[in-house]
């Protein structure tokens, strides 16, 4: 196993805990890890992404350019500048609520997941990020679930404990979008 992500959209909407949390997780279950984060200096509302690396082996570089096994694209902006970086038969989960254009690509896979909707019936919609981390787990099996939610507790404390429960929901939901 060697995924290569992208995680990209806005700052503010949790790409970089996202990729935190998947590179955690990873590091729970043993695997090689890397995350390699870029955001603007305008925090809120600039640009933001990360490179995670998830491997069994060895990791040579943390740089994802070029060799993406996936691309989560949380807005319109991301999947333009980043869709070219994804593999010939990787996989892109597109955040369907703000970005109404389909890929160009045809020799990907495309998932169209409505990230903001789903996260608000669990109940805010600042865990859109969590719901495709859900849908990339549910295609790709990276990681399990349960060593997300170690890595929620680890990365952001035991007094955000208490979020653990609707992360779960969030993470379960964005999987159902998938199957």
């Amino acid at each position: 196993m060697n995924e290569k992500v992208i995680a990209a959209g806005f700052g503010g909407q949790g790409v970089m805990s996202l990729g935190q949390l998947l590179a955690y997780a990873g590091m729970i279950e043993e695997k090689q890890v890397s995350w390699l984060p870029s955001y603007g200096p305008e925090m809120r509302g600039g640009t933001a992404n990360c490179g995670v690396i998830v491997s069994d082996g060895l990791i040579g570089s943390p740089v994802v350019v070029g060799d993406a096994t996936c691309l989560i694209a949380m807005n319109k902006p991301s999947l333009d500048k980043f869709e070219v970086d994804v593999i010939s038969g990787g996989k892109i989960l597109i955040n369907s609520s703000l970005i109404k254009d389909k890929t160009t690509r045809t020799d990907i896979d495309a998932f169209y997941i409505d990230a903001n909707t789903i996260a608000e019936s669990c109940g805010t919609v600042k865990a859109a990020n969590m719901v495709m981390l859900g849908a990339f787990l549910e295609l790709t099996k990276t990681v399990a679930q349960d060593s997300v939610l170690q890595a929620f507790v680890k990365v952001f404390g035991e007094n955000k404990a208490k979020f653990v429960p609707m992360n779960r929901e969030a993470l379960n939901k964005g999987a159902e979008a998938v199957k």
